[in-house]
């Protein structure tokens, strides 16, 4: 797929010495909704304030369809619209006046047809003519976006967008970024909601301590790093598990009756034909099963836990590596999960 964002070796050292990014490297395809998903203080915002000009990068490029950001600013930043956390805009102004002072900026025409078809798709559009400092926290919000997209940006970047806002916002945004993409629009989120995540990206990137843990389609995502169970109503009550079935890492709940067993989702065909096999040999027998999956947000506080777990252990004492981590990454670069694509797209063996 076309890349239209390239981060290079990317970092940030504040004069404290805070180190914020550490040598980040990503490929943001064109069209593509990616999400950025880290715990507070990851880096997120510091990643997304450099790409767009806010903040100075210690090291390391960033280029926009091919425009370098430090020497190709203007072309790069007309590229871009960026959704701010904070509600930042001018108080006293209509709503109208600012979405469209907002495009001249960025030396776009006037164009009074595609800022009403904007302020429409965000139910924006009865309240043009009103000044923004009357406005409730969510209708402000709707006008950060209708900002971020008046002068029709290749790339948006929303930044916690539905922090604080109301259930029907939450609605109009995601059908709004739907439509978006559709006409070819990138998107690049990051957010606290990993459900909305979940239903909307294409790629998702794990960031952590400033360095990028993965970064891999959903759906493989999901496959390769999602665990599922299987439950089985026992029909008669187990007191143990029989030791010819111990291998399976089985657990007993509800009192003996119902029989549980995790596994990987990639090997769910031939795990399952096999487990069923060995329970009729057992001679135990079940009245109905039912399966799950965990969701993206398991996957993403078990690999944030782990990585903090790994970070607190003595150095005299190293934490032995996830499975799903690989062990022969250089110490510089984030580990990359074994058989997931990472962040330049290249996919290591399982």
């Amino acid at each position: 797929m076309q890349t239209i964002l390239s981060i290079e070796n990317l970092s940030k050292v504040y004069a404290s010495g805070f180190r914020a990014l550490t040598r980040i490297s990503l490929d943001i395809h064109r069209g593509e909704i990616f999400a950025l998903l880290g715990p507070n203080g990851a880096g997120k915002t510091t990643l997304i304030s450099i790409i767009c000009g806010i903040v100075n990068a210690s090291e390391g490029s960033v280029r926009v369809a091919g425009h370098d950001i430090v020497t190709d600013y203007r072309s790069a930043r007309s590229l871009i619209g960026l959704v701010p956390q904070e509600l930042t805009t001018d108080a006293f102004e209509t709503v109208w006046a600012t979405v469209s002072f907002s495009r001249g900026l960025f030396g776009k025409p006037a164009n009074p047809a595609y800022v009403e078809r904007v302020l429409r798709d965000l139910s924006l559009w009865e309240k043009r003519n009103n000044k923004i400092i009357t406005l409730s926290g969510g209708m402000k919000r709707r006008v950060l976006i209708a900002k971020a997209l008046a002068h029709e940006p290749q790339i948006l970047f929303l930044d916690e967008p539905t922090a604080g806002v109301d259930v029907e916002l939450r609605r109009d945004m995601w059908a709004l970024v739907r439509g978006l993409k559709a006409n070819g629009v990138t998107i690049i989120l990051t957010t606290h909601y990993i459900d909305e995540a979940e239903e909307m990206a294409d790629r998702i990137g794990v960031i952590n301590a400033g360095e990028i843990m993965l970064v891999e389609r959903k759906d493989v995502l999901m496959r390769k790093l999602g665990r599922k169970q299987l439950t089985l109503q026992l029909e008669a009550p187990l007191t143990a598990i029989p030791a010819g079935l111990a291998a399976w890492g089985l657990e007993l709940a509800d009192g003996g009756t119902e029989l549980i067993y995790t596994y990987d989702a990639e090997n769910e065909r031939n795990d399952i034909i096999a487990l069923l096999k060995s329970l009729g040999e057992a001679g135990i027998d079940f009245t109905d099963l039912k399966t799950s999956q965990s969701s993206l947000e398991d996957i993403f506080v078990s690999l944030v836990s782990k990585d903090a777990a790994a970070a607190s252990m003595p150095a005299s004492m190293p934490a032995s590596m996830p499975a799903s981590m690989s062990a022969s990454k250089p110490a510089s670069q984030p580990a990359t999960p074994s058989g997931v694509e990472n962040s330049k797209g290249q996919v290591t063996s399982r």
